[in-house]
C-alpha cells in the first residue's frame, strides 16, 4: 500500500506557519496548488483549521526539513513509518472494471456449471455481481440466456486463482459427508463383471460320432442311386 500524507491542508497550516519552505515546496509535499498554500499563508483560506505538527506525527523529520529549507529545490520526502498497518480486508462483493463487465454473465455460468459446491456469496465475492444475476444465469432465465458462454473467470482476469482455490476450499469444507446410497452408486469392480452367468456352447467342441456320419453318408448314396435308375426309365 502506497504511503500517504495525513491531513494534508493542516500539515500545509503548520509547515507555513513554522518553517521558512517556499510555497512550491509545501505545495509539492502536501499535494496542493501553489496559490492555495500563498492564499493560506494570506490568511484567506484554512482559517479554521488547526495546523498538525508532520514531526509529531512522524511523518517527517527535522532534518529533512532543514535539507528543504537550505535548498529551495529539494523535494520533501515523506518518512518511512515505524508501525506498519496491515491492510483492511476487503468486503462485499468484488469490484470489477467496465471493460470486463460484459465477461462477468460468462464467467457466472461457469462457475456453476464447473463448481456446483460454490454458494452465491462466494460467486459474488470472486466476480462481483448480485444474487439475482446468479440465480437468472442458474435458472436459464438470464436476458441473455442463449449467447452465454462458460469462460474461467481466471483467464478473464475476473479473479485470481488463489481466491478461486480458497472459495472452493471453503466450499469443500462444508459440504455434507456421501451417504451410503451415493457410496453404492459406484461403477463394480472388475473382478464382478467378468463373472459371466452364460457360457457359449461351439458345435466344433462337441464330440463327433464317426458311425452316425458314415450311415448318414451311405443313406445318401443309396438315394441317389435310386433316382437314377428311375431317370433311365
Amino acid at each position: 500500500m502506497a504511503q500517504q500524507l495525513l491531513m494534508p491542508k493542516a500539515t500545509a497550516v503548520w509547515l507555513v506557519d513554522n518553517t521558512a519552505l517556499s510555497f512550491e515546496q509545501i505545495a509539492t509535499f502536501c499535494k496542493l496548488h501553489p496559490l492555495e498554500v500563498k492564499a493560506i499563508a494570506d490568511g484567506e483560506s484554512a482559517q479554521g483549521i488547526k495546523g498538525l505538527d508532520p514531526i509529531a506525527t512522524g511523518q517527517l523529520s527535522r532534518d529533512e526539513i532543514a535539507r528543504a529549507e537550505a535548498n529551495p529545490n529539494h523535494k520533501l520526502k515523506l518518512s518511512e513509518p515505524k508501525v506498519r498497518v496491515p491492510d483492511s480486508k476487503r468486503k462485499g462483493p468484488r469490484y470489477t472494471p467496465v471493460s470486463k463487465r460484459q465477461d462477468r454473465p460468462n464467467a457466472i455460468l461457469w462457475l456453476v456449471r464447473n463448481h456446483p459446491e460454490l454458494k452465491d456469496a462466494q460467486i459474488s465475492r470472486l466476480v462481483g455481481t448480485t444474487k439475482s444475476t446468479i440465480e437468472q444465469i442458474r435458472e436459464r432465465t438470464h436476458w441473455n440466456s442463449t449467447n452465454l458462454t462458460p469462460m474461467d473467470p481466471v483467464t478473464l482476469g475476473l479473479c485470481s486463482q488463489i481466491d478461486l482455490d480458497l472459495e472452493v476450499e471453503r466450499a469443500a469444507k462444508g459440504r455434507p459427508l456421501p451417504t451410503a446410497a451415493e457410496l453404492g452408486a459406484t461403477l463394480e469392480a472388475a473382478q464382478e463383471t467378468e463373472k459371466l452367468n452364460f457360457s457359449y456352447e461351439r458345435e466344433e467342441e462337441k464330440e463327433i460320432d464317426a458311425d452316425a456320419v458314415f450311415a448318414k453318408l451311405k443313406s445318401l448314396k443309396s438315394d441317389r442311386k435310386d433316382e437314377d435308375e428311375d431317370d433311365h426309365y
